[in-house]
């Protein structure tokens, strides 16, 4: 049984959603990773899908440029949760992803992160976020994660009050 699934439009695409894989892997959520396009290889994606639907996935991420219609031509076809990210283009430094992704009509929402490498995280974190609604072990994780965060946060605030009482001095 596969957790999520995560779609790339293009090998291209991989560099920047490395992060998200990582972040699944080290949650220790079965994450399959494939290249297929909603363009070049419609027939593939369905088949994803398919497979997706009958092997109990409960989340997909689709990542893609440009036209970046991979999610959205995803969610038409799935009731699984699908949350895009847009990649980086040479042309409008992303936009262009953005916008394809995130202006879905209503009734086929596609939850859209940000562009590229951060995105990709943010993506892998949603996706934790709605497993960890049933999952358990997933939820403690996630928030054991967080509380690190708020850690690492509380460190920083020590580090700059230090900085400016030096100043001070």
């Amino acid at each position: 049984m596969t957790d999520v699934l995560m779609v790339m439009g293009s090998e291209s695409d991989f560099g920047s959603m490395l992060g998200g894989v990582e972040i699944l892997e080290e949650f220790g959520i079965d994450t399959k990773v494939q290249v297929a396009s909603a363009h070049r290889t419609p027939a593939r994606v369905e088949e994803l899908i398919d497979e997706a639907e009958t092997d109990g996935t409960k989340v997909i991420i689709a990542a893609a440029g440009m036209a970046a219609h991979l999610a959205g031509f995803i969610a038409g076809k799935t009731m699984i949760p699908v949350i895009g990210v847009p990649m980086e283009s040479p042309h409008l430094s992303g936009l262009d992803s953005l916008y394809s992704t995130v202006m879905m009509p209503p009734g086929i929402p596609v939850a859209t992160v940000g562009i590229g490498k951060p995105g990709a995280k943010n993506a892998a974190y949603l996706a934790l976020a709605i497993l960890a609604l049933v999952n358990d072990n997933v939820r403690e994780k996630m928030i054991a994660y967080r509380a690190g965060l708020g850690e690492k946060v509380a460190i920083m605030n020590a580090n700059v009050q230090r900085k400016l009482n030096e100043r001070g001095s």
